[in-house]
């Protein structure tokens, strides 16, 4: 039993080495992506969740339109989530994708405005996976 222990910390141990190689790998940030206006009047984007970053990372949309994004975790076990909180401007969305799903949010921004969306999870002690760099720009015009 105790053989089994010890490869288990061995193994956590590894899984967290990585974990804090990649913080130090910041993610690039990807160009703005303007987002098309639907024959129906929404717009719609996919969006990529991955290890600690968000693609595309910046969203341009239009205020008073409703919003549809499809949102994709190409990671195999770990969960991440899309936090967009601005409640005054119409945007209170916290969506959890587990690994290899897809969700889709739908919310209409009703001002303009540039706005942070985010991931909070964490796998404690470790830094949030917003602290790790991923978060992105909603630009609402």
């Amino acid at each position: 039993m105790r053989q089994a222990y010890v490869r288990f910390g061995a193994a956590l141990f590894v899984v967290m080495g990585v974990s804090i190689g990649h913080a130090a790998d910041a993610p690039s940030p990807s160009p703005p992506f303007v987002v098309p206006v639907a024959a129906d009047g929404v717009q719609r984007a996919t969006v990529t969740l991955d290890s600690y970053s968000y693609t595309p990372n910046h969203l341009i949309v239009e205020a008073g339109k409703p919003v549809e994004l499809t949102l994709t975790s190409v990671t195999t076990v770990t969960p991440h989530n899309f936090v967009l909180k601005e409640p005054a401007a119409g945007l209170a969305v916290d969506e959890t994708v587990w690994g290899g799903k897809t969700v889709t949010v739908k919310f209409t921004p009703a001002q303009t405005g540039t706005f942070t969306f985010y991931c909070d999870k964490r796998l404690w002690p470790m830094p949030s996976h917003r602290d790790k760099g991923m978060e992105g720009k909603l630009e609402v015009k």
